[in-house]
């Protein structure tokens, strides 16, 4: 059976329209994939669909908090609930899992599959039955990812990581925000494509001379809802190091420039 889809009745400009996205296994390991936030509405639905029975383990994708703030909530419904997530585990009462681990989850088995990029603890759950990716924040449908390199991000880990879940032809992604992605290698091509994109304004915005990090984001991004404005500027410094990291840009003193073979 594969993963019923749960909303966590979270909706804002960060996570969307409907919130964010939990998903239940519900076979003989009931399993939810990410806490959400603790509404009540959310608890509810999780507790219906499981008919009584309780809630086994949750499995985390990464530690941001629209994804784990909800498991205080969790556990005052269901006390011995297992709460497991990649190291760091940076909450406490929270199990490591390992990258590589197979998890039994409902009446399948997850492979955990280490994914860094958008945080350094951010991993995805492989349902070796279905093929299915629940991939947290990974990817979405209709947006981009932010690469929060203030908080650990890193581009170069996060295009690697997309290489590695394309490689395993999921059937589907099972996003933490928006619709169900029914074509996981067109929408990675199209992600990689944009960041190469991004890359090239970067570059561009050097070469005219802009070395500041929010001057930059300001003319890449200037229509931006405000308070999306700060991450949109911490994935422009993850830019500008992925370029430092190349030998293609150098800092000094907050300042950047291209180096001389970029």
């Amino acid at each position: 059976m594969r993963a019923l889809l749960v909303s966590a009745h979270n909706p804002s400009a960060w996570t969307g329209p409907t919130g964010n996205n939990t998903y239940l296994f519900t076979g003989a390991v009931p399993t939810l994939i990410d806490a959400g936030v603790g509404n009540e509405a959310h608890i509810a639905e999780v507790a219906r669909a499981l008919e009584g029975r309780p809630l086994s383990q949750v499995l985390v994708t990464h530690g941001h908090q629209d994804h784990v703030s909800g498991v205080e909530a969790l556990r005052a419904r269901w006390p011995g609930v297992r709460v497991r997530k990649l190291l760091p585990t940076g909450q406490e009462g929270m199990e490591p899992i390992g990258n590589g681990e197979r998890v039994p989850a409902g009446d399948s088995v997850l492979d955990v599959v280490a994914t860094p990029g958008h945080s350094p603890d951010h991993c995805c759950f492989v349902d070796r039955e279905s093929t299915d990716v629940c991939c947290g924040d990974l990817v979405r449908a209709g947006g981009t990812i932010v690469i929060a390199a203030s908080r650990g991000g890193s581009l170069k880990d996060y295009l690697a990581s997309l290489e590695s879940i394309r490689s395993m032809r999921p059937r589907a992604l099972l996003p933490g925000h928006g619709p169900e992605i029914e074509d996981p290698s067109s929408l990675i091509d199209a992600y990689v494509l944009h960041r190469t994109n991004r890359e090239k304004q970067i570059v561009s915005a050097l070469g005219d001379g802009l070395d500041d990090v929010a001057a930059i984001g300001a003319r890449i991004y200037p229509d931006i809802d405000s308070t999306l404005h700060a991450a949109a500027v911490d994935t422009v410094l993850a830019h500008l190091i992925k370029l430092e990291e190349d030998g293609r840009a150098e800092r000094a003193g907050g300042r950047w420039r291209l180096t001389t073979n970029s």
